[in-house]
């Protein structure tokens, strides 16, 4: 499982991701079948942060920070990590060489990509 799998696990985003199988019986009557899409379950992320800030002792600043985001799922927020997540997600080299550019991009693109997975992430985080 890669680190964007574990932050959406995190969230409890894409934990069933295989749709059921039809019946034979139903397929069977069936005469012409629409392909099958996987309906995604909207989760409300920012409910979930707070919830999760509450009761955590830190004042992290998560709708900012890709450090603080990371910390308030309990996951790795070294560089290491961080450097990991940015390739896994396709981090543009130039920010690669720099932490602070790496992190701004990280941020947006962990949040735009748990909204494409089915989180409910307001727009005014988004941009």
């Amino acid at each position: 499982m890669g680190f964007f799998n574990s932050i959406l696990s995190k969230l409890g985003i894409g934990k069933a991701e295989a749709a059921p199988a039809e019946s034979p019986a139903a397929e069977a009557t069936s005469t012409v079948s629409a392909p099958a899409t996987a309906a995604i379950t909207v989760v409300d992320v920012v409910a979930q942060l707070e919830e999760r800030e509450k009761s955590n002792p830190q004042k992290l600043n998560w709708r900012t920070s890709i450090v603080d985001l990371l910390k308030l799922l309990e996951l790795d927020s070294s560089f290491s990590a961080r450097k990991e997540l940015a390739i896994e997600l396709g981090c543009p080299a130039e920010y690669m060489d720099d932490s602070a550019s790496m992190n701004i991009w990280l941020h947006k693109t962990v949040l735009a990509r748990i909204a494409e997975n089915g989180g409910n992430i307001p727009q005014e985080l988004l941009s």
